[in-house]
């Protein structure tokens, strides 16, 4: 069985090396890249909304699910790629995109056998989001389109209100295990811009970390944002979004349902997520009026 395994890991590494070979010698003249592989699904939101559809050789398979991408419709017409390097390889990429968290096994063996592979950060404000379009717009020869959805971006923040800097509703994110995100975060700023106290933030954490119930009680939280509904399928990771203390929070505390898709990934649909929550901070202001 090991020889076997051993047998496949070297066949695979020969192939590998084969193609890289392939690929060095069939690499276009300096230019503007023809065989994009993103191997981060934010990455293959920011490649398939600015990058011509020719020059895109791959993107992952979650571009084509609409529960996670913002184009979907978009990535049903490109290749796909489940983040194996054997799959990646053959495609002769001359710009590979990668997250700093993603697809580790398949960079590694991409810079193993001297295939150049660029890896982009997580952005933590709305100014990181606005450098990560221009930086992938640059790679790819497309700054032109890159400015022009950053524009856009700019054009849909600039229309919204000013939200007051007192009376704001005070909102904790509870995701499955007791995930939350505090300061120094996108999702952070995309609160306060809508209008929303962070209490993650209020209370010291920093990034990402954990928030007990018990906390999200005392903490007289007007908005608890969840990022899956507690009638969904059972799981032990949202089994806290059922607890009987979020329950018994209900008649005084709203709980909004945030699609990932909106704020996982830096870009624009980060306005639509601001819009959704200061709608809801202006309800909670509006219902707080004396009558």
């Amino acid at each position: 069985m090991f020889a076997t395994v051993r047998c496949r890991r070297l066949i695979l590494t020969a192939v590998a090396l084969l193609s890289a070979i392939a690929h060095l010698g069939a690499t276009d003249a300096p230019g503007k890249p023809r065989r994009i592989v993103s191997l981060n699904m934010c990455v293959d939101e920011l490649v398939l909304r600015i990058a011509e559809p020719q020059n895109i050789a791959s993107v992952t398979w979650l571009s084509r699910d609409p529960k996670n991408s913002n184009v979907a419709e978009l990535g049903a017409r490109i290749p796909v790629n489940h983040g194996l390097a054997e799959e990646i390889i053959p495609l002769n990429p001359d710009l590979i995109i990668a997250g700093i968290y993603t697809a580790r096994t398949a960079v590694a063996m991409l810079k193993r056998v001297g295939i150049p592979v660029l890896e982009i950060g997580v952005p933590k404000s709305l100014d990181d989001v606005r450098a990560q379009i221009r930086e992938i717009a640059g790679l790819i020869g497309e700054r032109e389109r890159g400015e022009s959805v950053v524009a856009d971006m700019d054009r849909r923040l600039a229309a919204l209100p000013h939200p007051p800097s007192s009376d704001r509703p005070r909102a904790v994110v509870l995701n499955p295990n007791g995930a939350t995100v505090g300061k120094g975060t996108l999702v952070d700023e995309i609160m306060t811009r809508a209008g929303l106290t962070n209490v993650a933030a209020e209370l010291g954490i920093d990034s990402y970390g954990q928030i007990p119930l018990e906390a999200v009680a005392a903490n007289a939280v007007d908005v608890l944002i969840v990022s899956a509904s507690r009638d969904g399928p059972p799981a032990l990771a949202t089994e806290i979004l059922r607890h009987p203390v979020l329950a018994a929070l209900s008649d005084r505390t709203r709980v909004v349902v945030m699609p990932g898709r909106l704020w996982n990934c830096g870009g624009p649909a980060v306005v639509e997520a601001i819009e959704r929550l200061m709608q809801i901070a202006t309800e909670i202001r509006a219902e707080a009026q004396p009558k």
